[in-house]
């Protein structure tokens, strides 16, 4: 039970430093370049992802006892799956309460980063991106 929560808390430390990473681009990339905030979003959330998969990969998920089950290659591209649904959700919902609720688009963003985070992204890596082996026993 200990190891999981310690393995909770690394992934969501690696998340909000990809998090942040990715929302101080969005910021950035609205603000200074003018670009359409759902743009920004994308950019944003592109390299921020590079930061959170080297993080967990290398940190948040390893473990001295078990092996991936997967390849880095095949988590690769499992880990951009996830990244590409969660780019599209962040989009997407902070677009929505934005138009609609006439809330600014960097609270927006932040309140779907909170879900999309917990709901979405942390589970899908835990179980399916860096699932481990089985322990194999005698």
């Amino acid at each position: 039970m200990l190891n999981r929560l310690i393995v909770f808390g690394k992934a969501q430390l690696s998340a909000m430093i990809g998090g942040v990473v990715d929302y101080l681009l969005m910021i950035f990339f609205t603000e200074v370049f003018g670009l359409h905030y759902t743009l920004s979003i994308a950019i944003g959330g592109i390299i921020g992802a590079v930061v959170n998969f080297t993080l967990n990969k290398t940190w948040s998920f390893r473990s001295k006892d078990l092996k991936y089950k997967s390849s880095t290659r095949v988590q690769l591209i499992k880990f951009i799956l996830v990244v590409l649904n969660s780019i599209l959700m962040k989009s997407l919902g902070t677009y929505l309460i934005t138009s609609f609720l006439k809330v600014d688009y960097k609270i927006s963003r932040i309140m779907v980063d909170l879900f999309v985070s917990l709901a979405f992204n942390y589970t899908l890596q835990r179980f399916w991106v860096f699932k481990k082996k089985p322990i194999e026993t005698i």
